[in-house]
C-alpha cells in the first residue's frame, strides 16, 4: 500500500495540482494586494473618500468608530466593505484564470494543427477489402499483389 500511494504521489498529475495550488495561493496574495491597496484606494477616493474596507453595519445597540473597534469588542456586525472588496478579489482571479486557460487552450490547438497525421498502421487490400500491414506488398488473404 505505501509503494501505490508513492506512485500516486510521484505521478506528474500530482505533482502539477500541488505546484498549481502554491502558485495560486501565492496569486490570491497578489490579487489581495492589488485589490485592497492598489484598486480599492482610488475607486474609495472617487466616490468621496470612502474605505470600503471600513464599511460595515453594526448589530448592537452600542456605537463603534470603526470596523476594528467593533469586532475586537465582539459586537456582531455585516462587513459589507470586506465583501465588496472579496468580490472583487474574485472578479480578478476568475478574470486571470479565464485568460489563462484561453492561451493555453490556444495554444493545444496550435500545436495540434502543427503536428502532422500519424501514418496508420494497417491499409485496406484492394481486391477483398481485408486490412494488412501498411509495409504488406501481398494480402495474407487473398494472396493480390500490392500496389506500390
Amino acid at each position: 500500500m505505501l509503494k501505490e500511494f508513492r506512485e500516486f504521489a510521484l505521478k506528474g498529475n500530482v505533482v502539477d495540482l500541488a505546484v498549481g495550488i502554491i502558485i495560486g495561493a501565492a496569486f490570491g496574495k497578489i490579487t489581495t494586494s492589488l485589490v485592497n491597496d492598489v484598486i480599492m484606494p482610488p475607486i474609495g477616493y472617487l466616490l468621496g473618500r470612502v474605505d470600503f474596507s471600513g464599511l460595515y453595519i453594526n448589530l448592537s445597540a452600542i456605537d463603534y468608530p470603526s470596523l476594528d473597534v467593533a469586532k475586537k469588542a465582539g459586537a456582531p456586525v455585516i462587513a459589507y466593505g470586506l465583501f465588496i472588496n472579496t468580490i472583487i478579489d474574485f472578479m480578478i482571479v476568475a478574470f486571470a484564470v479565464f485568460i489563462l486557460v484561453k492561451q493555453i487552450n490556444r495554444l493545444k490547438t496550435a500545436i495540434a494543427r502543427s503536428e502532422p497525421e500519424p501514418t496508420p498502421p494497417e491499409k485496406t487490400c484492394p481486391y477483398c477489402l481485408t486490412n494488412i500491414p501498411i509495409a504488406a506488398t501481398k494480402c495474407k488473404a487473398c494472396t493480390a499483389d500490392q500496389p506500390a
